[in-house]
């Protein structure tokens, strides 16, 4: 059985015995360590046994530049960069969900990373409710706040030099501990994608960017969006107090823990 069968079969058995309608599934990976492909294909899966099912990105509810811009002006210039909690629109995800669990049109929101902006709401897909399964996935999906503590001194060179004074961090961990608590609250079933440590992510965050790199290449399209090796290296930079915390606090109480080594080849190591 293959680990995407392992996870179908398990999300399938808690769809049987759940209340909650849809069963919300969140899978947590780090930049680069194929969540969206591992959404997908459980998706199929999924609905080779008749359940009806949705794929949600975390990415797809950034706020759009131009409120990301006006929060780097209030708060601070790193929120100008879109991933961190604090630049989602979580409220919006937490309408979804609520309305796949209901009955009607839904529309579901997307984000086009080669503009750095949302897509146009009359562009958003539509599904009908009410729908099983809805998978949402995210590089940090259901992570917990850190401890005052933890955010008192800069971890890199990076946050000394972006951030001496704390106040991106902290923004950031007071997003992370008020309304993304209300969405992650909500999931049934979290499953943890485990990069073997950070310092691999930025290898797989390179490879990503190639790939869109040459989509756009092959459509003879051009997009100032798309980011230099050097200008990945700061924006994964954005990511790595938050993913560091997550590969050592959510293995002990996610309900499947998927081991990936540098090549991502998995391993189920929960239940």
């Amino acid at each position: 059985m293959t680990v995407q069968q392992t996870l179908a079969a398990h999300i399938k058995n808690s769809a049987r015995t759940t209340s909650h309608v849809p069963l919300l599934v969140g899978i947590c990976g780090a930049q680069g360590s194929g969540k969206t492909t591992m959404s997908a294909e459980i998706r199929a899966l999924l609905e080779q046994d008749g359940l009806r099912v949705v794929v949600l990105s975390i990415d797809d509810l950034y706020f759009t530049r131009e409120a990301r811009r006006e929060l780097g002006e209030r708060v601070h210039p790193l929120l100008r960069t879109r991933g961190v909690p604090g630049t989602h629109d979580v409220e919006l995800g937490m309408a979804v969900v609520n309305a796949l669990g209901g009955t009607g049109s839904v529309s579901i929101p997307a984000f086009d990373k080669s503009r750095d902006d949302c897509v146009p709401t009359s562009q958003w897909r539509r599904v009908d409710a009410p729908v099983d399964i809805l998978i949402l996935e995210g590089w940090c999906v259901g992570a917990t706040p850190q401890s005052d503590s933890a955010l008192f001194a800069p971890i890199s060179d990076w946050e000394r030099e972006f951030d001496p004074h704390g106040t991106w961090r902290r923004f950031v961990n007071d997003s992370l501990a008020d309304r993304y608590q209300l969405l992650f609250s909500r999931i049934d079933l979290l499953i943890l994608l485990k990069a073997p440590s950070f310092d691999v992510v930025f290898g797989w965050r390179l490879e990503q960017e190639h790939s869109l790199r040459s989509t756009l290449a092959q459509r003879g399209e051009y997009s100032e969006h798309v980011m230099s090796d050097t200008a990945i290296l700061h924006f994964i930079s954005h990511y790595e107090r938050l993913t560091r915390h997550i590969l050592e606090e959510m293995p002990s109480r996610a309900d499947i823990v998927v081991t990936l080594d540098r090549e991502r080849h998995a391993t189920v190591e929960q239940p």
